[in-house]
Parts: structure tokens; sequence; C-alpha cells
């Protein structure tokens, strides 16, 4: 006879504490403690020949009985399980109330603090009010046992909840180091030339402005008596290794560079650029620098796909890269060519949104961003090894000469000048009755042309691209001769 699992507890419970020794010796029944006489022996261990032994009336009894009770323990615990149910769902959804209340109020204070609307003051207070709300928030509730306790909703809306805090925090914190130095520290219009800031800046800077490059941090903390040691460099990549001469396991220069100030002058003298003014030349070599390092090469197949950028948002993220790459290129005369890193960390950044006003970045386009960002990296570490080889000036010349073969008429050249002096005549004579509001004022718009056209804003600037010519497509002559970096 077959004995379930569940009915084997029961009749457990049912056998002799002290059993007789007719019952021992298979002569009566365990249960009923009756003589077998013709009825069937079953067995109940712990051998078939020794133990304990019951007749099949009573044990088919005890499995029915014990079957009974399985399925009312069933039926309840089913019972049992849906009021826990009923009972634990407002409890979870008052949660998940809870949390995205916060997170939503977390969103909002990051927008404002982002924002000028907002005095510093009250911005600070919002972040104190976000982080008790935040406190307040309860752990999360422990469902019942019945209830399956791997809940992804929960989960996701805590990890959702977290970083709108942290991006909450960071907006606050930025606006209120930057409000701080600008209230502590006098309006300097040195700072602003510094800067290169707009006609009319008031002498308040943000972010947008102030960039320290990549190891200034490394020397402020050494001032408070912290030595942090700065990461290396990024090793090269293998073309540009090739080009500097750098074979071998060892990373001994095999052969120099070859001499580059002789000729970049004398093709700077040809195109009709004074490679003896300063002003001029850093202008051209950050022209250069962001031909070379951005605007050629993976960024072309990039803006041909159908999700990739405008000629108004390149002309807007162009512009602002030259002011960064000028910067750069200044600073690396007395930091040294680590300074370019400051450039660098911008122009491949594919997560930032560009210039303009813009909402692109270059990880919304279908295609890898990963050979773009090493072709910038890689044109940037030739430009500072080139530096490190044969000095400043040298790394200077080879970027400008670049530019005046490449483009000659680029913001920033002064081929640029009669590029908006064309574009301004074309312009006199336009219907701008469709034209988006800052080409209103067309006074306004020549100077933002000449010094930032990004400040346009990248719906001018594509209406502006559509109708007069500003420079041609970008990189339609390579020029210079192959395999230059």
């Amino acid at each position: 006879m077959h004995i379930p699992e569940y009915a084997r507890p029961l009749i457990r419970s049912a056998l002799p504490t002290v059993p007789s020794s007719r019952q021992v010796g298979a002569l009566d029944c365990c249960l009923c403690d009756e003589p077998f006489g013709e009825r069937a022996v079953v067995p109940l261990g712990p051998r078939p020949d020794a133990g304990l032994f019951a007749c099949r009336p009573c044990l088919t009894r005890l499995v029915a009985r014990a079957r009974r009770a399985r399925d009312a323990s069933v039926v309840q615990d089913a019972e049992r399980a849906a009021a826990e149910s009923a009972a634990w769902l407002p409890v979870r959804e008052r949660h998940l109330a809870r949390m995205d209340g916060v997170r939503e109020a977390a969103e909002a204070v990051a927008g404002l603090a982002r924002g000028d609307g907002v005095e510093a003051l009250r911005v600070a207070w919002l972040l104190i009010s976000l982080e008790s709300a935040y406190t307040w928030v309860p752990d999360a509730p422990e469902p019942p046992a019945s209830v399956d306790r791997e809940d992804p909703e929960m989960r996701d809306e805590a990890f959702r909840l977290d970083l709108a805090m942290i991006s909450a925090r960071e907006a606050v914190a930025e606006r209120l180091a930057y409000h701080l130095i600008n209230e502590v520290q006098p309006v300097d219009p040195e700072m602003c030339e510094e800067y290169e800031c707009p006609e009319g800046c008031s002498g308040r800077h943000d972010s947008s402005h102030i960039d320290c490059g990549p190891d200034a941090v490394y020397e402020d903390l050494a001032e408070h008596g912290i030595t942090v040691e700065p990461p290396e460099p990024e090793p090269l990549g293998p073309l540009l290794a090739a080009l500097l001469g750098r074979a071998g396991a060892d990373g001994e220069a095999r052969s120099p560079l070859p001499a580059v100030e002789e000729p970049a002058a004398a093709v700077l003298a040809h195109c009709g650029v004074d490679a003896d003014d300063a002003d001029v030349l850093l202008s051209a070599a950050a022209v250069g620098l962001v031909v070379d390092a951005w605007r050629e090469g993976p960024l072309e197949a990039i803006r041909a796909a159908g999700d990739g950028p405008s000629d108004g948002q390149v002309l807007a993220q162009s512009a602002d890269l030259y002011h960064r790459a000028r910067a750069a290129l200044a600073a690396a005369e007395d930091d040294g060519p680590e300074a370019l890193r400051a450039f660098a960390a911008v122009a491949s950044a594919v997560d930032l949104p560009w210039a303009g006003g813009t909402c692109f970045t270059l990880r919304s386009v279908s295609g890898s961003a990963a050979e773009f960002v090493r072709h910038v990296e890689d044109r940037v570490r030739f430009t500072a090894e080139l530096m490190r080889a044969q000095g400043w000036r040298a790394g200077l010349l080879h970027r400008a000469g670049s530019a005046v073969l490449k483009e000659p008429a680029h913001f920033g050249m002064p081929g640029w000048q009669g590029v908006v002096a064309s574009a301004m005549d074309r312009l006199a004579v336009l219907d701008r009755s469709g034209a988006p509001g800052a080409m209103a004022d067309l006074v306004e718009v020549r100077t933002a042309l000449l010094e930032a056209p990004d400040r346009l804003g990248v719906e001018a600037l594509d209406w502006l691209c559509g109708r007069v010519a500003l420079g041609g497509p970008p990189g339609a002559e390579p020029g210079g001769p192959a395999g230059t970096a």
C-alpha cells in the first residue's frame, strides 16, 4: 500500500508510545489493536520484517483524514495569502508614491539650481528641505511571507530617487560654489579678458566660463597639505605611437619627430599669416586643433547619418571649442602640454550637450562614438608630444599650418571677417519676416558672428546656414601631407 508523504505525520502521531509484543510480532494492528486475522498486514518500518504493522482499513482511514486536513489547509493558506496581499498593496503603493514625490521634488530643485531665476540662498534652502523630505522616506516595508519578496518596481523607483538626489546635490553645489566665488571675489576685468567673456560681461562667472584643467585640483590640494598623485597620461594609440617612432615595449623614442617649426612658418608666410604675431598664431593654432582633432575624420560620418548634427549645431560647437582650444593652448605655454587635456575632455565628451542651446549629444547618434573619441584623443596627444619634443611654439605652428591649408575662412581665422561681411550683405536684402528672434537686429548678429557665433543659438545658425554661405562644408579640401596627425 502506498502511503503519501502528507499522511505520514498523522500516522506517526497515531502510533502507540509503547507497542505490545503482539503488535511488534505482527499479530495485532498497532493502530486499532485488533488481530489481523485475514486482513492484509502493512509494514510501517523501519524494516519490512521488523518494527510496527498496521491493517489496510486503519491506514486508509488515516490517509483520507490527512487528505481532508491538507485540502482545508490549502484553502486556508490561499485565503490568508489573499488577505495579506490585499493589506500589502496599499502599503506598497503609499511607499512608491512617497518615493515618487520626493524624486519629482529633487528633479525640480535641480532644474531651479541650474537656472538663474531663483536666488542662491533660496536654492540652498530648497536643498535643505529636499534633504529633510528624503530623510523622512522610510525604509522599504517588508512584504508578508505569502508575497514575492522580489519587487523590481520598488527597487527601480528607489534607484531613480537616489539618482535624482545626486543630480540635485550636484546642481546646488555647483550653483553655490560659483555664487560664493562671485560674492567674495571682487569684479576683475582682467579675469573677464582671460575667460574671453562677451562684451558687457558683469564680471560674474559660472562653470561655462571657468575651466581649471584636469590637474589643477591636485595642486590645490597640495596647498592644504594633501598629496594625491595625478593619474598617468593615457597610453598612445598604435597610429600615434608609430608617428612618434615609439616602437617596442620599452617605450623609448626610436626616431625624433621631424622638425616642423621652419616648414610650418614658411606655409603660414605663404598664406599671408604672420607667425610672429603671437595673437594671430594662437588663434590659427586653436582653429587647427579644432579642425584636426574634432571637425574632420569620424565627425564627417556622424554628420552624414540621418540623426547627425545640423550645420548650425556644428558651427555653434566648433565656435565654442575654438575658445576652449585657444585657452588650453595659451595655458600650455606655462603649465605644459598637459593643459591640452582640458580641451580634449570637452571635445571628446559624448554625453555633453553641444553649444548654442541644443540638446544634441554624440551619444544620441545611431553609430558608435568610440572611433570619434579615439580620434580626438590621438590628435591632441600628438600636439602635446610635439610640444614636449620641440617646444610650445612648434606645436602652435604645426596646428596653425594645418588651419591655413584646410580652413582659412573658419571662425577665428583672418578670413572669417570676409565671410561675415559677405553674409551680412546677403542678409541685408533677405526677407527675415519668418526668421528666429535672434536675427532681428543685424548689428547684434554681426557682432555675435565675429565674436562667438554660438551666442546666436542653433535655431538662428541653422536659419543662417540655409540662406547664406558661412565658410562652406568643413574639411572639403583635406590639405596637408598624408599621415599627418
